[in-house]
């Protein structure tokens, strides 16, 4: 970052008072590959650099040295006093001001310049926009250029913080505090904010995205078991753009509704529909048949809907989600283990529109169930029956016949799926990919030998713990040359 612009914030250090707030947390948890901030870098002009302050560096673990700002002392040397003070496990929100005209005179007798202070500021733009959240707040404490450019708006379409220990409201605040400084209360270019693992994120810090974030189009907060309905109805109203949010892990969050206030405020043509498109709500052990009803009542425009072990769902709950969410292309009720039959037959009323269904474990579906989705949703293209031990080569039978276009099947844990079933498939589902057997007892060569002659464009075959012989693993790899088998058997290598 260049030696010049190091001293620069080094006396800016010295010549003001900074604001420091502990946020008790883990060191910084920077993922590997965390989304990028994206932004756009045609028409750029330094008159649209943010020049406001104070700049707030986010989630800097304080037991690094090298990522902590150095207070100096009166001589001009870095001091260790304060920065070597706190504790290893904690991490530090510091709110600092921008780096300003302190440290002119000091640059005037230095004509140095690091390499990546020649590049113009657009190059050092598209650069920022590849930042997660954290990187982009050290960056603005650099020098003041770089201040200006990593809090440039366009840069901000995105806000990620990970960390179990993390104080994710403090943190919430703090940004949205600073972003807002252009327009006052509200943050006009953020759109998508992921906060998923913190598990310190309470209900105060959704209100703050709340209100401050009201063109949000995408919430993740999986894994933060503190939040309750009430912040999650505030987001809702008043985020009328949002279309993507994650609650797995959510245990507390037991329904999806406008605020009572909202509600009052709609036009009865608008009615109460919220427009989200996607949700998950894994894991939430708390909803029951009445909250999905009452979601599915409010958000009408659902196209995933992902449901897995919510074991408290019945079939009642599908009927009104197939009443009033037509347009369901993904469904996932997997570990659903009070959904059977009657479920299906519901969720098979979704007609043309469903592409993805997984039902696995689901131990109460049987053939009749497979019967319906095959009538009725002749578009399928992903199955996942695993562990359904009802299933047979009957329904199997069905389902080939009335989804050709089926591309992936999961029927591992079924005992009673045997070669004749696959052979039906090996018949009409000529386009598959992934198919997986794992631990179905009847499978034998004869079937493998069917998919592998129909089925040339297979690209993954799970025959673990299935009695097959290496001569049909064999004939498998030379009919599907690009197929990845999965076995347990020693003799096929």
């Amino acid at each position: 970052m260049g030696a010049n612009n190091g001293k620069q914030y080094g006396s800016e250090g010295k010549g003001s008072s900074s604001i420091s707030s502990d946020i008790s947390s883990s060191t910084d948890h920077t993922p590997t590959k965390a989304p990028k901030n994206v932004a756009t870098t045609e028409g750029l002009d330094s008159s649209t650099r943010t020049l406001s302050t104070p700049s707030p560096g986010l989630i800097l673990p304080s037991k690094s040295s090298s990522l902590s700002s150095p207070a100096l002392s009166s001589n001009g040397h870095e001091s260790n006093s304060s920065s070597s003070s706190s504790a290893p496990a904690e991490t530090v929100a510091v709110v600092h001001p921008q780096p300003g005209t302190h440290t002119r005179s000091r640059q005037s007798k230095s004509h140095h310049h690091a390499p990546i202070d020649l590049l113009p500021d657009h190059t050092l733009l598209q650069i920022f926009s590849h930042l997660p959240t954290n990187q982009l707040c050290r960056c603005a404490r650099v020098c003041r250029r770089w201040y200006n450019l990593a809090w440039d708006p366009r840069l901000w379409s995105t806000v990620r913080l990970t960390g179990e220990l993390l104080h994710a409201d403090r943190a919430i605040r703090v940004l949205t505090h600073r972003l807002c400084q252009d327009t006052p209360n509200v943050c006009l270019t953020l759109e998508t904010v992921m906060v998923n693992g913190c598990k310190r994120l309470t209900d105060r810090g959704l209100h703050v995205v709340a209100q401050c974030c009201p063109e949000l189009r995408r919430l993740e907060v999986a894994g933060c078991y503190n939040i309750s309905n009430d912040a999650v109805f505030e987001v809702v109203s008043r985020c009328p753009n949002l279309e993507h949010l994650n609650l797995s892990g959510c245990s507390k969050v037991t329904c999806i509704s406008l605020t009572q206030e909202a509600s009052l405020q709609l036009s009865p043509l608008h009615g109460q529909q919220i427009s989200i498109h996607y949700l998950d709500m894994t894991d939430c052990f708390s909803l029951e048949d009445e909250g999905l009803r009452t979601i599915a009542s409010h958000c009408p425009r659902l196209t995933h809907l992902y449901l897995r072990r919510c074991t408290r769902l019945t079939d009642e709950a599908l009927r009104h989600l197939a009443l009033h969410c037509p347009s369901i292309r993904e469904l996932s009720l997997s570990d659903c283990r009070l959904v059977g039959d009657f479920g299906l037959r519901e969720v098979a009323r979704l007609e043309g529109c469903l592409r993805y269904l997984s039902v696995a474990h689901c131990t109460r579906i049987t053939d009749v169930g497979m019967r319906y989705v095959a009538r009725y949703c002749p578009r399928l293209r992903y199955l996942n029956a695993r562990g359904c031990e009802g299933l047979t080569d009957h329904g199997l039978s069905h389902l080939a016949r009335s989804c050709p276009k089926l591309k992936s099947l999961d029927v591992g844990k079924c005992p009673l799926v045997s070669d004749s079933g696959l052979e039906q498939l090996a018949m009409y589902c000529q386009g598959l990919r992934r198919v997986s057997l794992r631990a179905c007892e009847s499978v034998t060569g004869r079937g493998l030998k069917a998919l592998a002659a129909n089925c040339c464009e297979l690209q993954l075959l799970n025959v673990q713990d299935c009695e097959v012989s290496p001569e049909a693993l064999r004939f498998v790899r030379r009919h599907c040359r690009r197929c990845v088998i999965e076995h347990t058997n020693p003799a096929f290598y």
